[in-house]
């Protein structure tokens, strides 16, 4: 069992950034699969980045040019970097894992991957 825990979430405004850190109970290196995906109220959820343990990295065309993910496996925590935040970021974010190679390591995958922490709430406002 993956635990996993997100922080780093607040309220900007536009333009503004953030980053938001997930703390991961076992090692990054060995996990095949990391990524973010998020939720905004009344809307589906929506995959957002992922990163394979090889460091190779996918984005939703959303994102492109303005997120970036990334992971630090000396300290186990997978990182998402958001510039040039814009009001239809605001969402609930959160992070998932996968020790396994079943589902694949892109964005339409993600939100089949079996670890999934509890959300950090990013709110941009105009």
């Amino acid at each position: 069992q993956v635990q996993l825990v997100e922080s780093g979430g607040g309220s900007v405004q536009a333009g503004g950034s953030l980053r938001l850190s997930c703390a991961v109970s076992e090692s990054t290196y060995r996990t095949y699969c990391m990524g973010w995906f998020r939720q905004a109220p009344g809307k589906e959820r929506e995959g957002v980045a992922t990163i394979r343990t090889d460091g190779a990295s996918s984005y939703a065309d959303s994102v492109k040019g303005r997120f970036t993910i990334s992971k630090d496996n000396a300290r186990n925590t997978l990182y998402l970097q958001m510039n040039s935040l814009k009001p239809e970021d605001t969402a609930m974010y959160y992070c998932a894992a996968d020790k396994s190679t079943l589902y694949g390591c892109w964005i339409g995958s993600l939100l089949r991957l079996p670890y999934r922490g509890q959300g950090t709430q990013v709110t941009v406002s105009s």
